[in-house]
């Protein structure tokens, strides 16, 4: 036998690799660190399965092939109706129930990680409808996507201590297949020319056995012997570093007590439920608590503790290949502060405490976190979102003010809060790009997170000793705060009067707003959007993202302004599903499927996101309307898919289209389940519970609601330059190095040179008398840089208005 040939497969490298399908109905791993393997389902099958990072997928698909052996082919993921039911609410382990459309078979299965080891269990039962089992064929298809890659695999047939399995490996990770039933044949290929996908549907048997096929797209393909297991047994895909490894972990859980290995899965999973907060008691009629709380701990790293990525699915990775190697299977630190509060909310402090020092390590050296990153803290890409840095610091004081104990000493989280609030102070207020990764400039969403966290700052400097910096700290947020108007809040115009409003907050003003009259100045680019409609007036593009002003505390939710924001949202956003009202990002949005349901492609039609109702649900709360709120929450339960209690990134808004799988209300082809999504779920039930919105900064409501003092600083810096100053305001030049500055405030009949002061917190500041200035008044300044011995060489001018 060891002097046969090897028999190549042949077809090399395969058709282009793809990822499958977003639209996830369950995701689930052992609740401990020993099993370092992650399993996603949908259409009844095993998907993408993650070793040995929560980052790193290594399938494709695990699913059946049934054929009579000479007339009939079905595969299960496209010729079957589904049933997904966990095994317990809050466990992340199923029973999928797949029945053929035409009633002749039914497969049932329980699938779960081994607590013990890094493999993927399903115990499995054929049933025949009609006819005998005799009359079935059942082959397991299995598609290695290793280390991320569909592209430079290799797979073999082989064995393990005699043990028959799969095996594949690539760019050191391996992993085996093997089934407590005894194959009947098996098979690698190349897929779309010699797998076995293409064998079954020619000649509706195995008439190909090929041992080999080496760095390309592969699949491999093995008969399970039905007669000698009666159709019952299990299936067993572990991973590893090797393929010695991968296979020693399949064959070690081949040899326990399946039932033995589900007790303790749940167990675990239980044991951490019955910790948390019971907010599911009263139950409702299709409560997400349980499943939501086990999507955050699902998506958490084993080895990177406190790591939470954004999703176990890849958004129309149907459509996508190897070039999407990230995926939403990354950390976004504004998900991950957004996970953070949910398991508080939820109870689980420690696990909270878990992400603050995870980010605590993340952090960049320049005070920032990176837009989104690797579990080793790896930048993926390469933006700059201020709401993302000023997201931590919120998250400490909120853990600072609902769990003091679980934190330990205030002192050593300092140095990170330092950091961070220098660099919002150095490159604040604007954003080289808003919360939704695609515009840079004056967004009302980062503006409320960023003034939020310097006055937190504020205050966890005065706490830990650090007094001298609070007063800048909180100048800046009140400068801040006082010109949101003026940045992000536009009046008349045609959207005005078509709605009767005398003006609203925009989705965000370009940067260079300060320096206009007004922001409906200015050109917004709209990502997403085909060549030509680019463009758009700052005016004309309005978000949600507003509602952020009253759920962070800068502005009561019954300010007119606010008042009117609403009117706009609601006329140009909001769309009524089946379930309830949902809402868009903003108009215009280009991020979804187009229109014919195809997927996004670069450019699209933006959908609905069940997570807006959410925050739209935290504002009804603050706004007294509790009752609405409860809607909301009903509404977000509805936009799961049947039995899944999955939530999705966005949900379908128009007409059905079956062929494609698009329902409306229902999960579009977007991420799902987003992480997120479930944290606002989870957030909204703790703040009906509580009557208030969970996670509000207490420092904002009370400064700015309350209080409301005089506010005598207007803010002049690099990259925000503003041309005119209000009366009564004294002008603060804020620079990131320090200077002499050569100013004057008669048109240069006298001058003075001024040294700035060093505020510890990386920024340099002047303060100049201008309070009592008149109107029309002009400063004049400019800049000696004494590190570089050189002057500015460009004159500056503020006008008093």
């Amino acid at each position: 036998m060891s002097d046969s040939p090897v028999r190549y497969a042949p077809g090399w490298p395969g058709i282009p690799p793809r990822w499958t399908s977003s639209a996830k109905t369950g995701a689930g791993t052992a609740l401990n660190q020993h099993s370092k393997v992650w399993f996603t389902i949908s259409h009844g099958i095993l998907n993408e399965v993650y070793f040995p990072r929560v980052d790193q997928a290594c399938t494709r698909d695990l699913g059946f092939i049934v054929t009579s052996g000479n007339d009939f082919f079905s595969e299960e993921k496209r010729h079957c109706s589904f049933e997904n039911k966990p095994f317990e609410a809050g466990v992340p382990s199923y029973e999928l129930i797949n029945t053929e459309l035409k009633g002749r078979y039914r497969i049932r299965k329980e699938i779960l990680t081994d607590p013990y080891r890094n493999v993927v269990l399903q115990k499995i039962r054929f049933e025949p409808l009609q006819g005998q089992l005799s009359d079935y064929r059942l082959y397991a298809l299995l598609s290695p996507h290793l280390a991320n890659c569909g592209y430079d695999n290799t797979a073999w047939v082989g064995d393990y201590k005699g043990v028959p399995m799969f095996l594949a490996d690539h760019d050191g990770t391996a992993l085996a297949l093997g089934s407590s039933a005894a194959w009947k044949k098996m098979s690698v290929g190349f897929v779309g020319y010699s797998d076995g996908w293409q064998d079954l549907s020619q000649h509706f048997e195995m008439q190909w056995e090929y041992q080999r096929a080496e760095k390309g797209n592969v699949a491999c393909t093995g008969e399970i012997d039905l007669a000698a297991c009666n159709g019952e047994f299990v299936l067993a895909l572990g991973f590893g570093g090797i393929v010695t490894e991968a296979g020693q972990q399949v064959r070690s859980s081949l040899l326990e007590n399946f039932d033995e290995l589900r007790q303790l899965y749940v167990s675990q999973w239980k044991e951490w439920q019955d910790t948390l907060i019971r907010l599911d008691e009263p139950p409702r009629e299709y409560d997400l608590y349980r499943a939501s709380t086990a999507v955050l701990r699902t998506h958490e790293s084993k080895d990177f503790l406190g790591g939470i990525i954004a999703s176990l699915s890849i958004p129309w990775g149907f459509s996508k290949g190897d070039e999407d190697l990230g995926g939403y299977h990354l950390v976004w630190p504004r998900d991950l502060v957004e996970t953070a509060g949910a398991l508080l909310a939820a109870g689980a402090v420690t696990d909270a405490v878990r992400v603050l020092q995870y980010l605590e390590a993340t952090q960049e050296a320049d005070g920032n976190w990176a837009q989104n990153l690797w579990l080793d803290g790896r930048p993926y890409w390469g933006g700059v979102q201020m709401d993302e840095t000023a997201f931590p610091i919120l998250l400490l004081d909120l853990l600072r003010r609902e769990a003091a104990n679980e934190l330990g000493k205030l002192d050593r989280w300092w140095p990170m809060v330092r950091s961070a609030a220098s660099f919002i102070l150095r490159n604040g207020p604007v954003t080289q790009q808003d919360r939704w990764e695609e515009d840079g400039g004056y967004s009302p969403f980062t503006l409320a997170v960023e003034i939020s966290a310097l006055l937190a700052a504020a205050d966890i400097a005065e706490l830990t000793g650090h007094t001298d910096v609070a007063p800048t700290l909180r100048d800046a947020a009140d400068a801040w705060n006082d010109n949101i108007e003026r940045w992000v809040y536009a009046t008349g115009g045609d959207l005005a009067q078509q709605v009767g409003v005398e003006g609203y907050y925009v989705r965000i003003s370009p940067a260079d707003a300060a320096t206009a009259a007004s922001p409906t100045q200015g050109f917004v680019p709209i990502k997403n959007r085909p060549p030509g409609e680019g463009d758009n007036e700052a005016f004309r593009v309005i978000s949600p993202d507003s509602l952020a002003l009253v759920r962070f505390g800068l502005r009561a939710p019954d300010d007119p302004r606010i008042l009117n924001t609403i009117r706009m949202i609601d006329a140009l956003l909001r769309t009524q599903l089946p379930q309830g009202p949902c809402w868009y990002r903003y108009n215009g949005d280009g991020y979804g499927e187009h229109k014919d349901g195809a997927p996004f492609n670069g450019t699209g039609i933006g959908r609905a996101w069940p997570l807006l109702a959410g925050e739209r649900g935290h504002y009804e709360l603050a706004a007294g309307r509790s009752h609405e709120a409860e809607a909301l929450l009903t509404m977000m339960e509805s936009c799961t898919a049947g039995a899944s209690r999955l939530l999705p990134e966005q949900v379908w808004d128009t007409d059905d289209i079956a062929a494609l799988e698009l329902f409306r209300g229902k999960p579009s082809g977007s991420a799902c389940p987003l992480v997120w999504a479930h944290s606002e779920y989870i957030k909204l039930r703790r703040s009906l519970r509580d009557g208030k919105i969970f996670d509000q900064p207490p420092q904002t409501v009370q400064r700015y609601q309350v209080e409301k003092p005089s506010r005598q600083i207007f803010g002049w810096r690099f990259n925000n330059k503003c041309r005119s100053l209000p009366r009564h305001k004294t002008l603060r030049l804020v620079l990131l190095s320090p200077a002499r500055v050569h100013w004057s405030i008669d048109n240069w009949k006298t001058s003075q040179d001024t040294n700035t002061r060093d505020t510890g917190l990386g920024i340099y500041t002047l303060d100049l008398p201008t309070a009592s200035l008149p109107s029309g008044n002009h400063i004049l300044f400019t800049f000696y840089w004494p590190e570089e011995s050189r002057w500015e060489g460009e004159t500056y001018e503020v006008v008093v208005e």
